[in-house]
């Protein structure tokens, strides 16, 4: 397993405020874990980031100071999490720390994460849930277990270890529903509800519910997700021609792309594209 390690500064002259190491999953975990993140922060500071609307289902252990957390919002005083999970959300979500933040993340993929909690994803949806809620005592002595080891590669080795043994044990995605998903995914959100729904045999509400238990939200709203962020990767390489990344990824108009960055990034796409 390996590992890279990316230490950033705020500039030339400023010292390192935090060390981020990422590992990809090994082979049984592909599909359910994206990857693997330890994150730590080296000195005092108030640090702010926004993350985008995003199709992964986060794991959080903490070994230290909580984080702050806004969904849709900057975080107030009580919005404070350590060791927590996070279902989907559909908008920007708002992460603050205070330079003594230090933890393990597992990013999971929406159907890998349904497995892996054994719980309906709507219960996850929109909210930050604590780790002891989602994991009861299992989670209690794995947070020990990795706060008690040595380095980054021994804590990713005892987190994959946790999450395959859950996994063997957990029951597979229903075949219609990884079927309707993977249709979503790869057409980059341009399939319609009503054919997926028609070709399953179901109504589009029992699609949508089936999605609801599934991943946390509709497929819909899934939909979306995944139309913002192809357009989101278009404009990274031709951020001059939104006109055509809005007709690539299946907007009526420029118009309902601009909306759309609004409503998941919280940004317009041109504010986007400075950054």
């Amino acid at each position: 397993m390996s590992a890279e390690t990316e230490r950033h500064r705020q500039d030339d002259r400023s010292p390192l405020h935090f060390e981020m190491v990422r590992s990809a999953p090994e082979q049984s975990l592909q599909g359910a874990v994206t990857d693997l993140c330890g994150y730590r922060e080296l000195r005092p500071g108030h640090f702010r980031i926004v993350e985008y609307a995003s199709l992964t289902v986060p794991l959080v252990i903490s070994f230290a100071e909580a984080f702050a957390i806004g969904l849709g919002k900057a975080p107030g005083d009580n919005d404070r999490f350590a060791s927590f999970a996070a279902g989907l959300f559909a908008g920007p979500v708002t992460i603050e720390s205070f330079g003594r933040a230090c933890c393990v993340q597992v990013n999971f993929t929406p159907l890998g994460a349904r497995r892996f909690f054994g719980l309906p994803m709507s219960a996850l949806a929109d909210r930050m849930v604590v780790l002891d809620d989602v994991l009861g005592i299992e989670g209690i002595a794995l947070r020990e277990r990795l706060g008690n080891a040595r380095d980054w590669k021994s804590r990713f080795t005892i987190a994959q270890a946790f999450v395959a043994a859950r996994l063997a044990n957990a029951l597979e995605t229903p075949p219609e529903i990884a079927w309707a998903y993977d249709r979503i995914i790869l057409s980059g959100g341009h399939t319609r509800i009503a054919w997926l729904a028609g070709e399953l045999g179901w109504s589009r509400k029992h699609l949508a519910g089936k999605f609801a238990d599934a991943t946390g939200i509709g497929p819909k709203t899934l939909s979306r997700i995944v139309r913002f962020n192809r357009a989101l990767g278009l404009s990274r390489r031709s951020a001059d021609d939104w006109a055509g990344i809005a007709a690539d990824c299946g907007y009526a108009d420029q118009a309902h792309l601009v909306r759309e960055f609004r409503a998941l990034a919280g940004e317009t796409p041109t504010a986007l594209g400075t950054r």
